[in-house]
């Protein structure tokens, strides 16, 4: 899994450092904390714990405390009595810590024998949150805030970051940032009224609000957090960006943070970046077989340009990070120049876009050029000397992948040439273009399946008489009672060939670039879409969200009548 140098490099990091080897590989990105758990699991001959597909006997997790279950990086999964003795199965990120062992058995009948189970820091961590009720900690710590005398609740402005292991104010912060974080929200929204604070997450894309909290409170948060992100805390009528990191077991969290002033005070906005919840693996995004297999074969190609569109929030940005971890080696030099970095990828060289500086996408373009790379991921094409400077990069035979803001595959061609590419240039150097929307998937645990109605029939472009079963969404404890369950991409590639090179020369009208497409083997975004539907995954209200399918009814009618 490791090479040799990389194993020296982890013995030198671990001289310094109490954390074990293990913890170190996975510190440094040499491997994932998975990977370290099977790898654990198979050499120990202990089972591997798996926190998606357990259910906790509740009553087990009275005998031991929040507190030891963290401090000894354990978790209580069952306790069992029978007439051979008591059993204890407990997931531990160090199996072979028989310290934690003997003090957990301490909070047990005499004579329990415990099991140990292989699991990741982060696992152990994630259902510590979710099964000892972190969500009540909020309000707890709220009703300590509530009975606060006046001289307290004035040393809470006062607060400079001290002791914040007791201070009310740093633990209902972390508190409401680790249930964001749980709940896998990607934003957190502080947004001021009149007389109480709306708290709203984003989840799955779709805005839902979590509580409402007194206006007395704002201006305390607002501090902290403004403290923790690095911001000028004195300044209150400028908009403001910051930046800000948690560690949650193993895994750090970061957040980008935005205020602006508004009629009702501070507006402040957290975009979560958890890496270790972000799917890295092109088969995990939910394309289908038909774009993945053109994807791979885009990637296989050794030079030009390789475009992903869509508006913001699409899944661009991951959707690129996907593909640099399919391609990343040690044999192949990859630089990035973003605005800004969201997540550190292993090997790959990633630089930062600066607003005042002469570190601009173009600029920033020239100088990857002088460090030897084999693939450039420029995070967006803006302007014409970004994209011509991308264009230059793929001449002279490097992968070059970027981002565009178009409605569809084909859009990127006249996108281009607005801003100033000839045809005749672009003809040759482009290998493709992949656009894609994100749809929420139907829960699995409630999901009801049942036949499409007439008019859904009609959205799907299908026979009325012959109604396929499709999903609905119902609800259930598992997803918030919305039927939905995180987001799944509905994605159109466009691969570049001799023949649409000729009609982008030609400067052919978009619609028989897309017959010609079609032709060689192109699936329109829509049509992805509704095969979705149709398989259950999504329903036809998250596509219809997603996508605009009147085009798609338009032509199907058009070919019924005919």
């Amino acid at each position: 899994m490791i090479s040799q140098d990389q194993l020296e490099i982890a013995l030198r990091e671990q001289r310094s450092s109490p954390k074990m080897l293990g913890e170190v590989l996975v510190e440094l990105g040499f491997i994932s904390e998975r990977v370290l758990g099977e790898l654990l699991a198979e050499s120990s001959g202990f089972k591997r714990f798996n926190p998606d597909s357990i259910i906790v006997d509740t009553s087990v997790l009275k005998n031991l405390p929040k507190e030891v279950a963290s401090r000894y990086r354990a978790f209580p999964i069952s306790l069992t009595s029978s007439d051979k003795g008591t059993v204890l199965h407990l997931a531990m990120a160090d199996v072979y810590d028989v310290m934690a062992i003997d003090q957990i058995g301490r909070y047990f009948p005499v004579g329990t024998k415990i099991i140990p189970q292989v699991s990741g820091e982060s696992d152990i961590q994630s259902v510590i949150d979710k099964f000892y009720g972190h969500e009540l900690s909020i309000d707890g710590i709220l009703n300590e805030i509530e009975n606060q005398t006046s001289d307290e609740a004035k040393n809470m402005m006062e607060y400079t970051g001290e002791d914040e292991s007791i201070h009310p104010l740093v633990r209902l912060v972390n508190a409401i940032l680790l249930d964001a974080v749980k709940e896998k929200a990607s934003d957190l929204h502080f947004e001021p009224e009149g007389n109480y604070l709306r708290l709203r997450y984003r989840i799955d894309g779709v805005m839902s609000l979590v509580r409402t909290l007194h206006k007395g409170h704002w201006a305390a948060i607002s501090h902290r957090l403004k403290i923790m992100s690095g911001m000028n805390i004195a300044d209150k009528l400028n908009p403001q960006d910051g930046r800000t990191s948690m560690t949650l077991g193993s895994r750090k969290i970061d957040f980008r943070v935005s205020s602006l002033p508004t009629a009702h005070g501070e507006n402040i906005v957290l975009r979560i970046l958890d890496q270790a919840g972000l799917a890295m693996e092109l088969d995990k995004l939910g394309y289908s077989e038909a774009c993945l297999t053109m994807i791979e074969k885009l990637l296989r190609k050794p030079e030009g340009i390789i475009i992903v569109t869509g508006p913001t929030g699409s899944g661009k940005t991951t959707s690129l990070y996907a593909m640099m971890t399919h391609i990343n080696s040690l044999d192949v030099n990859i630089m990035t120049l973003e605005d800004p970095v969201e997540y550190e990828l292993p090997l790959i060289r990633q630089a930062q876009v600066r607003e005042g500086t002469s570190m601009t996408f173009s600029r920033g373009i020239r100088s990857i050029l002088r460090q030897d790379p084999d693939v450039i991921l420029v995070g967006e094409i803006r302007d014409s000397d970004t994209a011509t400077m991308a264009l230059r990069a793929a001449m002279t035979g490097h992968q070059v992948y970027t981002t565009l803001h178009t409605n569809d595959a084909a859009g990127a061609i006249p996108r281009l040439i607005d801003l100033g590419m000839r045809p005749a240039l672009m003809s040759g150097n482009i290998i493709g273009v992949m656009a894609q929307r994100l749809a929420r998937r139907l829960c699995k645990d409630c999901v009801e399946r049942k036949k499409a109605s007439k008019e859904d029939c009609i959205l799907l472009g299908l026979d009325p008489d012959n109604p396929p079963v499709i999903g609905y969404a119902k609800g259930c404890d598992k997803c918030r009672n919305t039927g939905y369950s995180g987001r799944v991409a509905i994605a159109e590639v466009m691969p570049f060939n001799y023949e649409i090179d000729e009609l982008i020369v030609a400067n052919s009208m978009l619609s028989v670039v897309r017959k010609k497409a079609m032709e060689l083997g192109f699936v329109p975004m829509a049509d992805d879409g509704v095969q979705k539907v149709l398989d259950g995954i999504i329903s036809i209200q998250s596509l219809i969200k997603a996508i605009d399918i009147t085009n798609r009814i338009q032509e199907k009618t058009k070919t019924q009548q005919e």
